[in-house]
């Protein structure tokens, strides 16, 4: 088998293969029996059917057909390989010569998509700049706030509901007189917005023991998105009532004894928080500066197809605009998945057992699987 490529754009190649008689003989004489094993002729077992008759009854064409249907995958593959080409997606092929004569070979072309060749910048030529560590009193003083609010108690209140509040709610919707769905002692804070749009401004002014009615679009179900009746009442009102910020709050919150060492340790857990958001700052900012110095092109019909499958998932096919803000997303991600991968064979970078591990606990925490059973 002969075989060359030729470079059509950067990221498209085309290859152009032949194979002689010799070289195709095999899967002809294996496209005679697949064929006579899939036809009755009377007076002849099955698989038994001499070549000759096979030819008078089907005809050559269809005998070579077979045959170059079976033999293409795999020459395309030994092209691909004496080439070295490292192809993406699905060939395009095109048979310049079908061996319907003796003797004859077969040749065809196969355009396909490559990746793109990547010259790496020296990375010790690279500078990005991220922001400095500035751990504030308003930064400690936020956690503080978290840790009273974890540890706040309800009470109840005679008034009118407030955004801020916590209510106890009964809810039910209805559709044309049909009740579609309906909850009891539901607690609820005001102002969250986590669950029926309107619900904040339905309750807002209602005292225990009232109710309401408003219209809303569900959220979920087999109606999500028409408009629904709902009725909510009020079983309670309850405000949160946050504890001072003294000793006895920091021996009830922490291990620690008084708001001094308290505070020196939420402190401590800002300065390490930072520290992580500046190392994803500094990677992020890394990869942009590589990017921006690497030319890598992109295929086009690999950008076109991205674009299409995510428009059309989220039903957004005519969106123009969107289609210019996904089409640009979708450029870079391919660029940086080009650039990582080649990172990673010029460095020859490995992954380590404990470093799969790892990953492999994470993962399943995060599905809720068993780590085994994730691994499997």
């Amino acid at each position: 088998m002969k075989s060359a490529v030729e470079n059509l754009t950067p990221t498209r190649v085309k290859l152009t293969v032949d194979v002689t008689a010799d070289e195709l003989k095999p899967s002809i004489e294996k496209a005679y029996t697949t064929i006579g094993s899939q036809v009755q002729i009377p007076g002849f077992r099955k698989g038994k059917v001499p070549a000759k008759l096979i030819e008078q009854r089907f005809g050559r064409a269809a005998v070579i057909q077979e045959a170059v249907n079976e033999a293409l995958p795999e020459l395309y593959t030994n092209a691909i390989v004496e080439n070295d080409v490292k192809v993406l997606g699905q060939p395009e092929v095109d048979i310049t010569e079908f061996p319907l004569e003796d003797g004859a070979g077969l040749s065809f072309t196969a355009e396909v998509d490559i990746r793109p060749e990547i010259t790496l910048p020296a990375f010790d030529t690279l500078e990005v700049e991220v922001e400095p560590i500035e751990v504030s009193d308003a930064d400690i003083d936020e956690r503080i706030a978290e840790l009273r609010e974890r540890f706040g108690t309800l009470e109840s209140v005679e008034r009118k509901a407030k955004k801020g509040d916590f209510v106890t709610i009964d809810l039910s919707a209805t559709i044309d007189g049909n009740e579609i769905d309906a909850v009891s002692g539901v607690s609820y804070e005001i102002g969250s917005g986590t669950m029926l749009d309107g619900l904040d401004e339905a309750l807002t002014g209602l005292k225990a023991g009232e109710e309401t009615t408003f219209t809303s679009p569900l959220a979920g179900g087999e109606h999500e998105g028409e408009n629904a009746e709902c009725t909510v009442k009020v079983e309670s009102v309850k405000v949160r009532e946050l504890p001072e910020v003294d000793d006895d709050f920091a021996s009830m919150a922490s291990e620690f004894d008084t708001v001094e060492e308290l505070r020196a340790d939420l402190t401590a857990q800002a300065e390490q928080q930072k520290k992580f958001e500046q190392g994803l700052q500094a990677r992020d900012r890394l990869l942009d500066a590589l990017l921006e110095q690497t030319e890598i092109a992109v295929p086009e019909s690999i950008v076109e197809d991205e674009v299409k499958n995510h428009l059309e998932g989220e039903g957004r096919a005519d969106d123009a605009e969107h289609r210019a803000e996904v089409e640009e997303n979708t450029r870079k991600a391919i660029r940086t998945q080009f650039l990582l991968d080649e990172i990673v064979r010029v460095e020859e970078i490995e992954v380590g057992q404990q470093e799969l591990v790892e990953y492999l606990l994470m993962q399943a925490q995060q599905y809720g699987m068993d780590p085994n059973q994730f691994a499997q």
